[in-house]
């Protein structure tokens, strides 16, 4: 039986905040009118959607019109770069997408899904070894054919935050639409559209202490978006369907309080990252940090250990009462390297062995000690466990 369990996956999820649940409650059956209801119990909910848009645009610091609900972070990416890939072809003929080897599998599928069957020449930037991307490649590989680019601003796998201002900067000068991945950034980082020069963005309540199952779009004014269902005509005709105003509450509610808390609550992951950096690095040979080691997400630590099984580790870590994470496909029993880790230039003997570690509100410098002290023999174990294998 296991004495203690110390969560420290948050890049994966979070726990839901009680301040939001308190905020959530009553529009599961006290107010629980449809929003394009005209009576009073529609109009009811239909205010609490507005509110929610107006609190989340205060946060993005823009106009509420500009925000869109979805279902999540991936629908977020996919609304954007199909909606801006197939706008862009129809209006001015541009054909091609340009992104990076190292976006979420939700950016980077999608616009080779939209390649594939859809005919768009993709291009892929370069990034360097910390996965970041030099704006001198983006002026390079930018053409007026270019429908829409798309720049993870903090990475999800390795933590480095891209120079997002400079990049939008670039696409703006080109008149060419930019996008980023802010899921993961926006727990963590301030994300005023209009200083990162974003013509879009993508944002998911469950990693900022939301529920799951709700996200949003950042449409900047002007911007030629095609819709990605159709149906009541709902979130300006862009994405059809009854608003699930619970979770939309949820969303601005704990975005609310993210935002509020960001400052304080940063300062204090940086401490906790930088400890459990140290620590692996000193206490795990044959070990390194991924991702930049100053320009990264406050709370997000990752590692590769050579000659180490990530599925094993991540198992044994869990059986002692840790939860961590990989970038590997890990819960396929046969795991492939990661292709973030591959893009880097991280060898096999090395990216099979990635782990990644991220702290939040409730994580403690006990918690991390107990990591810390625990870690080491774990890998001589399965380190051990895979040089045995014939």
């Amino acid at each position: 039986m296991i004495e203690r369990r110390i969560y420290l996956d948050h890049a994966a999820t979070t726990p839901l905040d009680e301040r939001v649940l308190t905020a959530m409650v009553p529009y599961f059956h006290e107010k629980f009118g449809n929003p394009s209801s005209v009576h009073s119990w529609g109009q009811e909910a239909e205010g609490a959607v507005e509110g929610a848009r107006r609190r989340v645009a205060e946060v993005l610091g823009c106009y509420s019109q500009e925000i869109v609900f979805t279902s999540g972070g991936s629908e977020s990416d996919n609304l954007a770069l199909r909606g801006a890939a197939f706008a862009e072809r129809e209006s001015r003929r541009a054909n091609r997408i340009l992104t990076t080897p190292v976006e979420h599998p939700a950016v980077l599928n999608t616009a080779e899904d939209l390649a594939s069957r859809f005919g768009f020449h993709l291009d892929l930037l370069p990034v360097d070894h910390n996965g970041r991307v030099n704006p001198g490649d983006l002026v390079e590989r930018i053409t007026p054919e270019t429908a829409v680019v798309s720049v993870i601003y903090g990475n999800n796998e390795i933590g480095t935050i891209n120079p997002i201002r400079e990049l939008g900067a670039i696409c703006r000068e080109r008149g060419v639409l930019f996008h980023t991945d802010a899921v993961q950034s926006a727990s963590q980082l301030l994300i005023l559209a209009d200083s990162l020069n974003v013509d879009l963005m993508s944002i998911g309540a469950h990693k900022f202490y939301g529920p799951k199952g709700i996200g949003a779009l950042y449409v900047r004014n002007g911007t030629r978006l095609a819709g990605s269902q159709t149906g009541g005509g709902q979130e300006r005709g862009l994405r059809a369907g009854t608003h699930n105003v619970p979770l939309i509450v949820g969303l601005a509610e704990a975005l609310r309080i993210t935002h509020e808390e960001r400052a304080s609550l940063a300062a204090r992951f940086r401490l906790l990252r930088e400890r459990i950096v140290a620590g692996v690095l000193e206490g795990v040979p044959d070990s390194k940090l991924t991702g930049h080691p100053r320009e990264r997400l406050p709370n997000h630590a990752s590692f590769v250990i050579r000659g180490v099984d990530a599925n094993a580790l991540l198992a044994a870590l869990d059986i002692a009462g840790f939860a961590c994470s990989s970038g590997s496909a890990c819960k396929t029993g046969d795991p492939e390297p990661s292709a973030v880790l591959t893009a880097l230039g991280f060898s096999d003997e090395w990216s099979l062995g990635s782990l990644r570690v991220t702290v939040g509100r409730a994580t403690t410098p006990e918690n991390i000690e107990a990591f810390l002290e625990a870690l080491p023999a774990i890998v001589r174990r399965v380190r051990a466990a895979s040089l045995a294998r014939p």
